[in-house]
């Protein structure tokens, strides 16, 4: 570790004394010259993988004073123990805790100080302190909130709007990253101009990394406003890349932010442009029951567009055919929601979802009949969806539900036959179904739940007449 004649250095290399060397090393920082200096920290540096852990933390102190020193006008001695605390911090590991160890010995202040010396640094040198600064919250997770607190993601920002486009930005993009899990530094990102480069983080780098940053647009998109920017910045695409690329993980969140952002509906075409629903349609049929929930979420809000729906009941009615159990569950929940859309309500009839849904419902589990009749409860307020239905043999299924032990079932097949009764094209059909007691049942709560609906817009009018003859500002 110190700088000692080339013989002992030899020796010591292949059978070290390691309390020797770290006298040695100690002695040279604190008495050598400043190439001395440089030398016996470049050698700890090589070395770093070998020393044992006692030392090397007793090293950290003595690296993060060196970043400190006053009398290194070239900054070599400062770049050398820079580099050295990164390769401590990085063949450590999270688990060493090293980086934690040089936050509290003060590297990341001495960092952010050599950083902001912008008259006084080249860009070789700058690089040094970033992956040296990079090393520490890559490697110290505890320690973001420090940097943030100092100043750090502010001057992240700053050196990524100055920075060169070389191999070295993404450095700089996964701590930025980093520092979005604390709120504050989402904050600061949405009022300091920094969402581009959140959005740029999340298409380079690692993919923990990119992750993060997805993660972060995500929270961030919630807000129409931070939403707006996030699209300017390019978010749409960066996040259709990331779920290609990634992980189950990425995809997932992936999927989830682009969600978030396609809730505001001038954004659901370029979404939909952008190749998402087949992205979806993957989450949907895929295993696991979060992704599933977010495709489900996102094809609702996508559905708005009748083209959309259009798509998205064909890919529906592949996965009824061809998918398992868990994904025509999933599919049929899907259906069951879009049944509530009007122009959806042709889309899934043209699709050929129909006699599909009907045939799966002769064999399927109790699960599927019961999320699949609520969908046909939905469908069967359209007259021409009745008609489907009662030509794909439908009736008689819902009159035999009248007596299944499921009340679910029961219930949403009663609410489908009194929309039948109501039809005079079907309700010779139906008219046996007509006595039973949970048809009855059923017409009776509808029946509450219309008057009462009456009754609400009726005052709902009352009100607003009122108002509107008190208020003397209107013309």
């Amino acid at each position: 570790m110190g700088s000692s004649d080339s013989e002992s250095g030899s020796r010591g290399f292949q059978n070290p004394d390691w309390e020797t060397e770290f006298n040695r090393f100690e002695n040279a920082i604190s008495s050598g010259s400043a190439a001395i200096r440089v030398r016996s920290v470049l050698k700890l540096s090589a070395l770093t993988n070998r020393v044992p852990e006692r030392y090397i933390s007793l090293s950290i102190p003595i690296l993060a004073g060196l970043l400190r020193v006053s009398d290194d006008s070239n900054r070599s001695v400062q770049a050398a123990a820079a580099h050295c605390l990164k390769r401590i911090a990085c063949c450590g590991g999270e688990e060493n805790g090293f980086a934690v160890t040089m936050g509290r010995c003060g590297v990341i202040a001495s960092l952010l100080g050599l950083l902001l010396e912008a008259n006084t640094n080249g860009n070789v040198f700058r690089r040094i302190w970033v992956k040296c600064l990079w090393s520490l919250v890559t490697f110290g997770s505890s320690i973001r909130v420090g940097l943030a607190r100092l100043g750090g993601l502010e001057i992240v920002i700053r050196e990524l709007n100055n920075w060169e486009d070389d191999g070295s930005r993404w450095y700089l993009l996964e701590i930025l990253s980093a520092l979005t899990t604390i709120r504050e530094s989402r904050r600061v990102l949405v009022h300091s101009g920094g969402l581009k480069f959140l959005v740029e983080a999340a298409t380079v780098g690692n993919l923990a990394s990119r992750e993060r940053a997805c993660h972060a647009i995500g929270l961030i998109g919630v807000t129409r406003r931070a939403r707006r920017m996030l699209v300017e910045a390019g978010v749409i695409p960066a996040l259709v890349d990331l779920y290609r690329d990634g992980d189950d993980k990425a995809k997932l969140l992936a999927g989830n932010a682009l969600g978030i952002i396609s809730a505001q509906t001038e954004y659901i075409r370029p979404v939909t442009e952008a190749g998402s629903i087949p992205l979806y349609v993957e989450l949907l049929s895929g295993q696991d029951p979060m992704g599933k929930d977010i495709a489900e979420d996102v094809f609702c809000i996508l559905a708005v567009a009748e083209g959309n729906a259009v798509l998205i009941a064909e890919q529906l009615v592949r996965i009824l055919r061809e998918g398992d159990n868990d994904a025509k569950l999933a599919a049929s929940d899907v259906l069951w929601d879009l049944a509530g859309y009007r122009h959806s309500v042709s889309v899934i009839r043209e699709s050929g979802a129909i006699p599909l849904l009907i045939e799966l419902l002769r064999d399927g589990s109790l699960e599927f009949r019961e999320r699949i009749s609520g969908a046909i409860s939905q469908l069967s307020y359209n007259e021409n969806d009745r008609e489907a239905f009662s030509d794909s043999g439908m009736i008689p299924i819902l009159i035999e539900w009248l007596g299944d032990e499921s009340e679910e079932l029961r219930d949403n097949a009663a609410e489908a036959l009194i929309n039948f009764s109501e039809d005079q094209e079907h309700y010779a059909r139906v008219r046996e179904a007509i006595g039973h007691p949970v048809f009855q049942s059923m017409q009776s709560r509808l029946a509450r739940i219309r008057a009462s609906h009456e009754l609400m817009v009726r005052s709902m009018r009352r009100v607003t007449i009122e108002h509107l003859a008190h208020n003397h500002d209107l013309p």
